[in-house]
């Protein structure tokens, strides 16, 4: 199964290999975002864009509430996931 997990970029590190810092829930991640930038939307202009992160790339920009709508759901998962392991 693969999935996506939103993220924040917070820092552009290296605009020639398009490299970008991204915020995944506190926890931050070099990941590569040459799949989300173009001539209209520049690697500098992606700073503070909510993106999909798989296997350390930026697979596609999504929008503030998608993100959190999602994360809040990956984090009731982990709940489940906790209690479900514990009993």
């Amino acid at each position: 199964m693969c999935l996506g997990i939103p993220g924040k970029i917070t820092e552009i590190t290296d605009i020639n290999h398009k490299l970008a810092i991204v915020d995944v829930g506190g926890v931050k991640r070099q990941v590569n975002i040459a799949c989300i930038v173009n001539e209209q939307h520049p690697p500098e202009a992606c700073i503070g864009d909510w993106v999909l992160v798989h296997v350390g790339f930026a697979m596609n920009r999504i929008n503030e509430q998608q993100a959190k709508e999602t994360l809040k759901l990956l984090q009731e998962l982990a709940t489940i996931q906790a209690e479900i392991s514990n009993a």
